[in-house]
């Protein structure tokens, strides 16, 4: 049995990982430190015989014992509320914890992909994005920490994949949702469906022209995987093309939640991306794949996952105390 480390494991995506590679027969070890994941995420597979999980965080060195043949590093906080709270740690997961995990893969002659980010472009000035696109991102600006943090662990595995000859795998994710989605982390689609669960208005931030590209979770984690078995070490982007504008896409949860709010607007954050689509044609041609799952079924299910959150989930202002989880 193959033995794979994912980490963020109690993370939306990792989770959902761990089930697809436990679904194709690997022994899976989970690896998070809670900082944004929530161990509710892999209660279903507490006494799975074919999981076991490790709390740690990865910035710290990381033993693993026995062989281990894949590594998928998804530990960072992913969201603009986690990053601007916790900057240090955005960058050192990217930094510290991308370089601690290829050590570990060079250890275990193990093949790693890379969580990277549809964020390393930038606020773009190529549209749709593609692989080729360098981007336009301000190192200093408040996004730096989560943007730079991305392009320097694309750098290091590069690093690690020519000088050592290491297997190693990179997947640019543009927006994915579906469940497990953190209720209120910032994201657009949580967000929102928190806001019409709770009877409030929806926040649009800018004037709503700023445009993104939704993909379901589980489009998301079957390109990754395809990804992870391929012959291609360079960045290769996994989402969905089919754009719309914040300010459509506001109308569209209205609708889906038959809800009456209005659409209120505040200022656009700074170095928000206006907009944002993956050119998908090297997915298409490597990997055989594009996303399968159309956003009126995606968005139901995931509507449907939040309505089942209790009421102090659903009021609940912040997931958890940061601060809690900071050395100093």
């Amino acid at each position: 049995m193959n033995r794979v480390l994912i980490t963020g494991a109690a993370g939306f995506l990792g989770s959902h990982l761990c089930d697809r590679f436990i679904k194709e027969g690997f022994y899976v070890i989970g690896m998070d430190n809670f900082i944004t994941g929530d161990l509710k995420n892999l209660g279903h597979l507490e006494n799975h015989p074919n999981f076991e999980f490790i709390e740690h965080d990865v910035t710290e060195f990381i033993q693993i014992e026995g062989e281990l043949d894949y590594i998928l590093h998804f530990a960072s906080p992913a969201s603009p509320i986690d990053y601007l709270k916790i900057p240090i740690q955005t960058l050192k997961v990217g930094s510290l914890g991308t370089h601690n995990l290829l050590g570990l893969a060079k250890a275990k002659n193990a093949r790693i992909i890379i969580a990277s980010t549809s964020e390393v472009y930038g606020d773009p000035l190529v549209h749709p994005q593609s692989e080729d696109y360098y981007g336009n991102v301000n190192t200093i600006g408040p996004r730096g920490v989560y943007d730079e943090a991305k392009r320097f662990q694309e750098s290091i595995t590069m690093a690690y994949h020519r000088f050592h000859g290491l297997e190693t795998r990179i997947v640019r994710i543009f927006n994915t949702y579906g469940p497990r989605m953190r209720l209120n982390d910032g994201r657009v689609i949580p967000a929102f469906m928190g806001q019409a669960l709770r009877g409030e208005d929806l926040t649009v931030f800018g004037d709503g022209s700023q445009t993104r590209s939704f993909c379901y979770v589980d489009d998301q984690v079957e390109g990754i995987y395809r990804l992870l078995f391929s012959d291609y070490a360079y960045p290769v982007n996994i989402g969905n093309p089919h754009e719309i504008s914040i300010r459509d896409f506001a109308e569209e949860i209205i609708k889906l939640t038959n809800t009456n709010q209005k659409v209120i607007y505040k200022t656009l954050p700074v170095d928000d991306p206006l907009q944002r689509q993956p050119d998908i044609t090297l997915a298409k041609k490597l990997l055989h794949w594009e996303p399968k799952v159309n956003r009126e079924q995606g968005m139901k299910w995931t509507f449907d996952y939040f309505k089942t959150l209790s009421e102090e989930e659903l009021f609940k202002s912040e997931h958890k105390d940061f601060k809690q989880h900071i050395k100093k």
